[in-house]
């Protein structure tokens, strides 16, 4: 609090509520969607992961940055300082790190990040809030000295558009294409590079996250990025063994304007094709399904999902705001993985393809590893079309 006991940072949603608190991190102000995460660890995964642009999350967790900040749990992967995450919201104030591999207090690495943080608030109540109201549109605000315009901030946060209809892979995709050479993290060792890399995979980067290039690579890929709006012809140049479609932010048919196009291209050439979450949603677009906002969204690393192909129920780590809407799956394309939740769509494939994706993050970072199988299927589908 400042001088006098006023609140330090605020949210004020669109709909006229006003929550106060202790603020955290990076001073201003931001505008976002408000949704919760249920994860227990892996904080510093989720506020780098890019799927989280243009959002502020609430987490639900009560103990956050009790581990501290380190160089290793970054998922932003074109190395840029800013994810598009819009702030954050904690029950508690942040304490000192207590863990071996913490190397900056997390207050610090919030303001080196620039990311705006209100602590002290009930989280639950909040949580609740939006479970039973849907994930309203707010702005973020800290100020040290507790002065805030709150009629200006709610003006602000009414202004703003919201998901719906925006485009925010191309905030967050990589300015040119590159390589990566960096497998699965070693207890004792950390990242060590790949080795034994058979199968040429170009990764387009619609908000990727490291640990997906990690995972391709630990499965003996040899990973080439690319640009969100790259041509499907340029990538069947580079004369790829198979095609990744990644997450990221945003509403997936704004995306996949310019993308679904290319999407459907590199589908025809028979090349093996995987997608992830937002990849997910914009492969189902290009096999002619639709996708539709959800009331609460899915944020965390407990989620659980059936496997239909082999009956097996995995607890999943998952983060999206849109669905693939069941109902518009055509008959060419079957359902393989449903949340266990909700009954809402997490997986599909293109019968008598070799293509398919997932609405969650079999990568987990954070979250189980219940799903790296995923890697595995999607190599074996590119040795089976090298055969």
């Amino acid at each position: 609090m400042s001088e006098g006991g006023k609140p330090t940072a605020i949210l004020v949603l669109k709909d006229g509520t006003v929550l106060e608190g202790i603020g955290v991190g990076a001073t201003g102000e931001a505008v976002g969607e408000v949704c919760f995460n249920t994860a227990i660890t892996g904080y510093q995964e989720i506020l780098t992961d890019p799927s989280y642009a243009g959002q502020i999350i609430t987490f639900t967790f009560p103990h956050i940055g009790n581990v501290g900040t380190n160089d290793e749990d970054i998922e932003t992967s074109n190395l840029a300082s800013h994810s598009g995450v819009r702030g954050l919201v904690l029950k508690a104030d942040i304490t000192n790190p207590s863990n071996y591999r913490a190397a900056k207090h997390f207050d610090r690495w919030l303001r080196a990040r620039g990311i705006i943080g209100l602590a002290g608030l009930d989280t639950r109540a909040l949580t609740r809030l939006i479970r039973e109201k849907g994930m309203p549109d707010g702005i973020i605000a800290h100020h040290p000295d507790g002065k805030f315009d709150i009629p200006a901030l709610l003006e602000k946060a009414r202004a703003w558009g919201g998901l719906i209809g925006l485009d925010l892979a191309k905030d967050v995709t990589t300015g040119q294409s590159y390589s990566w050479n960096e497998a699965s993290w070693k207890w004792g060792c950390g990242y060590e590079p790949g080795h034994e890399l058979k199968h040429k995979v170009v990764a387009i980067d619609y908000g990727i996250k490291r640990n997906i290039l990690r995972c391709l690579t630990s499965a003996g890929c040899e990973v080439t990025v690319v640009p969100a709006d790259t041509r499907a012809e340029d990538i069947l140049a580079m004369k790829p063994d198979g095609v990744f479609l990644s997450n990221g932010p945003g509403d997936p048919a704004a995306t996949g304007e310019y993308a679904v196009p290319e999407i459907r291209k590199l589908v025809d050439s028979g090349k093996p094709v995987f997608g992830i979450c937002l990849g997910h949603q914009m492969l189902a677009i290009a096999l002619g399904a639709k996708t539709e906002k959800m009331h609460q969204g899915h944020h965390g690393a407990n989620h659980p999902v059936k496997d239909y192909t082999t009956n097996k129920v995995e607890i999943t780590s998952m983060n999206h705001g849109f669905t693939v809407s069941r109902e518009s799956l055509p008959e060419n394309v079957e359902e393989t993985h449903v949340s266990l939740f909700d009954g809402t769509n997490a997986g599909l494939r293109l019968k008598g393809r070799p293509v398919f994706s997932v609405q969650y993050h079999p990568e987990a970072s954070p979250g189980p590893q219940d799903s790296h199988y995923l890697f595995e299927r999607f190599v074996k589908l590119i040795e089976e079309g090298k055969r």
